[in-house]
């Protein structure tokens, strides 16, 4: 009897160890299962509004419908388009990190307050805007290339132009005499060697540039002309561009004064155009982040949807539906691997 009342003693006392020891493990498990929980990635949209600025100007406000089309069907994102100017996005994503993105910000244009949000590290560049960074240049129409040495240069003109004019002059359309593009466009008609082969013709205003352009077009007029991207007008009509050469700032900055002695053929300066995000996005939202730094648009694509946003009837959000539906080869690579 004394035996059995000792086993029967441990049994119990072994289930009693039992019950805390169980116990023990379940709160383990809970821990682990937190940890687990807490080392997951975050979503892909991050817990901030996810908000993008639609700038005041045709190209901005396609981009920033575009990017809240593609973030909502490709990462499940709600992405919040809202007004946006370049100072004030600047300055508000610089001290609150909103707006999340501005697809199209030019810092030199308000580069006090874009450096001090870079410094500060509440921004960053997440790329080039557009594929192409030189915006600015000479043009010619195709049935005018057909006549010039391939590939087309600027340099070549000087030579060429005589054998196509029948020695008369042909008309270079300029910018408004107003513009610093028309004291660059006459110092580059002299450093090329172009002065007594070109008629030089500053229009009053766009309205005239543009009439002007679409006259020597319906006449096949041979002409040359400047022009700057993006713009619907380089897709409305069959415009080739000239090679302008290398940019050379010495030459550059001559020819950006009105009394330059010694003119000098060189590029248009480049001018950045960037996609800003706020830096939160960066660490919070790594593929958002990962596809706005692959979003770079060749400029002959906004070309064309400038183009279809000037037919009658259109509106930005109706172009912007159309490139997402029908571009998908130029999008589709900035999302990058597929989601689950």
């Amino acid at each position: 009897m004394h035996i059995r009342h000792l086993a029967a003693t441990l049994i119990l006392f072994a289930a009693g160890l039992a019950v805390p020891a169980m116990a023990q493990v379940s709160v383990l498990d809970q821990a682990q299962d937190q940890a687990a929980a807490s080392a997951e990635p975050p979503a892909p949209c991050g817990t901030r509004p996810l908000s993008i600025a639609r700038m005041a100007w045709p190209s901005a406000e396609l981009l920033a419908e575009i990017h809240a089309r593609i973030l909502t069907r490709s990462f499940g994102c709600t992405a919040e388009v809202v007004p946006g100017d370049l100072a004030a996005t600047a300055s508000a994503m610089g001290s609150t990190g909103q707006p999340a993105v501005a697809p199209e910000m030019w810092p030199t244009r308000a580069v006090e307050v874009w450096n001090a949000g870079i410094e500060a590290q509440m921004l960053r560049q997440a790329a080039p805007t557009f594929a192409e960074t030189q915006l600015e240049g000479w043009y010619v129409p195709d049935y005018l290339a057909a006549s010039l040495p391939q590939p087309i240069t600027a340099a070549d003109l000087a030579a060429a132009l005589p054998t196509i004019s029948d020695g008369n002059p042909v008309r270079f359309i300029s910018c408004p005499p107003d513009w610093a593009c028309s004291v660059i466009n006459r110092n580059l008609v002299a450093a090329h060697g172009l002065t007594d082969l070109v008629d030089l013709v500053e229009p009053a205003n766009r309205f005239e540039m543009d009439t002007l352009l679409a006259e020597a077009v319906s006449r096949s007029e041979p002409i040359i002309f400047y022009y700057w991207a993006p713009n619907a007008v380089l897709s409305q009509f069959n415009f080739l561009p000239l090679d302008m050469g290398e940019y050379i700032e010495e030459a550059a900055q001559c020819l950006a004064r009105r009394a330059c002695p010694s003119p000098a053929p060189s590029a248009f300066a480049a001018e950045p155009v960037v996609i800003a995000v706020s830096e939160w996005v960066f660490t919070e939202a790594p593929q958002v982040a990962g596809y706005l730094q692959r979003a770079s648009l060749p400029l002959e694509e906004m070309n064309a949807m400038l183009a279809q946003l000037s037919e009658t009837g259109s509106t930005v959000e109706g172009v912007a539906d159309r490139f997402v539906a029908e571009r998908g080869e130029v999008w589709e690579p900035w999302v990058g691997a597929a989601l689950p």
